[in-house]
């Protein structure tokens, strides 16, 4: 594939088309909520609008939306206002039992390890491909997988016990 399929002249709805789910669903692991998943995604395409960012490859083209959506998501959460207000309680409706028990044990690791785990899980990106969209080292990945994993089984092993 050329270099010339992945200049600003791209069609902005085959972008969107392209990787909405992925954005909506990155997003919407961050922030825990559909309405800020909403903004999130929102904002992360708005940006692309703006900046027309040329990408080298499409795989870049994806890198840039993830690190973006995870971006606009933290800055969400630092938000004074949203450090002041408390959240809805939002149904999501699942295909099957598990989806929903697995969602809300997800929901309960710290942000950096449902990161890596969607992204590794959902998205399935390597761990070197984590570490370039999150800029971090892939052993810092490595050990950030391998705490949520421990910690989502310590967490699946107490909804067992109760």
């Amino acid at each position: 594939m050329e270099n010339q399929s992945f200049n600003r002249d791209d069609c902005i709805e085959n972008v969107v088309n392209m990787y909405s789910n992925m954005v909506y669903r990155l997003a919407f692991s961050q922030t825990r909520n559909k309405s800020d998943a909403d903004d999130t995604f929102q904002e992360v395409f708005m940006r692309y609008i703006k900046k027309k960012p040329e990408f080298e490859t499409e795989e870049h083209r994806k890198a840039w939306l993830i690190r973006v959506t995870i971006n606009c998501s933290k800055k969400l959460w630092a938000s004074t206002w949203r450090r002041r207000t408390e959240e809805l309680d939002e149904s999501i409706v699942f295909e099957m039992e598990e989806e929903k028990n697995l969602y809300y044990e997800l929901q309960q690791l710290p942000v950096k390890y449902r990161a890596v785990i969607h992204l590794f899980y959902y998205e399935n990106l390597s761990i070197e491909e984590i570490s370039e969209v999150l800029k971090q080292k892939p052993s810092t990945i490595r050990t950030q997988l391998t705490r949520g994993r421990r910690k989502l089984k310590e967490i699946l092993k107490e909804g067992y016990h109760v």
